[in-house]
């Protein structure tokens, strides 16, 4: 087991990654029409399938890496600049087009529901989450940690639904430059996790680099 230190960091991890305040503008974008009934539905819906998709990731994620032949290390590597892309997007107050893109968005208009697709994926449960949650579920065998990185998921996803929920008001309150510098500073953090990610991955697949 990690100790409590390292599980706080792995939820951070995955909250930064979803990035509750850089969805709302997003979320408001998508649910235009919407009325308020509507758009909490939807948040629920989005909220609750992106912790279904962070879950099966914890939990399948051994299993996809040895169907392909994968090592752990390597996925780590391959993990890091996939994330080290998201940070520096997230950086520049702006969204990767790992998670969605504008020709997503503007087919999402004419859709009667637009909560698990682009929503939860690929926006909030991207690719980057994914491998996230794959890697850490390697951390240590058994289900004792799984069953924490479960519980990282749901709170993360929680978090993620309030936001949505109170999207008008925070938009409102925080203002296009407030969200923007908590995307920034969401952005550092997850640079240097991905950072992490490659310098381990590399002393892993090159031990003489150490």
């Amino acid at each position: 087991m990690l100790t409590w230190n390292e599980y706080i960091k792995i939820f951070i991890a995955v909250l930064v990654i979803i990035d509750p305040f850089g969805a709302i503008p997003v979320f408001l974008g998508l649910t235009p029409n919407q009325s308020d009934k509507e758009r909490r539905h939807t948040a629920r819906i989005a909220a609750f399938a992106t912790a279904i998709v962070l879950i099966v990731s914890c939990i399948l994620g051994e299993t996809v890496l040895k169907f392909f032949g994968i090592s752990i290390a390597s996925f780590r590597v391959a993990g890091g600049i996939l994330l080290l892309f998201l940070g520096i997007a997230m950086m520049h107050a702006r969204q990767s087009t790992s998670k969605h893109t504008p020709e997503e968005d503007k087919e999402a208009e004419g859709k009667e529901s637009i909560a698990v697709v682009p929503m939860a994926i690929p926006m909030l449960a991207g690719p980057g989450a994914i491998s996230t949650l794959i890697i850490y579920s390697q951390e240590v065998p058994g289900w004792s940690h799984k069953g924490i990185l479960i519980g990282s998921c749901l709170a993360a996803s929680l978090i993620l639904w309030i936001a949505m929920l109170t999207a008008i008001p925070l938009s409102r309150w925080l203002g296009r430059t407030g969200i923007n510098i908590a995307t920034r500073v969401m952005g550092l953090i997850l640079t240097a996790i991905a950072v992490e990610f490659i310098a381990t991955g590399l002393g892993i697949l090159f031990p003489g680099l150490l």
